[in-house]
């Protein structure tokens, strides 16, 4: 890891996206169960999240990570392009995975520093992701979600 970069800021990074994963796939998991009422992609994202959560105790310094946070301080925390427009449930379901999968990415790369068996985890959760994410796209296109 580059000398200015320290173990603390990428431990930021790595907790701020379990957050942002793991919560946009809570919205994603809510709309396959009470709108769609799919216990086949429920129980889809519900998986994905709780395996999440088997990957992290990989990442140093897991037990600590949320002691990174600095919200108050977070320089991206009043930027919100894009975040407060969404015209029907269609379109809070893709924001939301759309979400997930960066986070996905960005644990992936940064879970890199850690080592190879958490990266190759989060490679793994992306691309199932990409698999939930077009079995939902089918029924959710062709449901009046509005």
């Amino acid at each position: 890891m580059p000398k200015d970069i320290s173990r603390k800021a990428v431990n930021r990074i790595i907790d701020a996206n379990i957050n942002r994963v793991k919560e946009g796939l809570r919205v994603c998991e809510e709309i396959t169960r009470f709108l769609l009422n799919n216990r086949a992609l429920t129980a889809a994202f519900k998986k994905v999240r709780h395996d999440i959560d088997l990957v992290i105790p990989g990442l140093p310094g897991a037990k600590d990570l949320w002691k990174t946070r600095d919200c108050s301080r977070d320089v991206g925390r009043s930027i919100s392009a894009g975040e407060l427009k969404r015209d029907n449930v269609n379109d809070i379901f893709f924001a939301n995975i759309q979400r997930a999968k960066e986070s996905a990415r960005v644990l992936e790369e940064f879970s890199k520093l850690a080592g190879r068996q958490p990266a190759l985890e989060f490679k793994k959760i992306r691309y199932r992701l990409y698999g939930i994410e077009r079995k939902a796209a089918k029924i959710i296109l062709n449901t009046d979600c509005g």
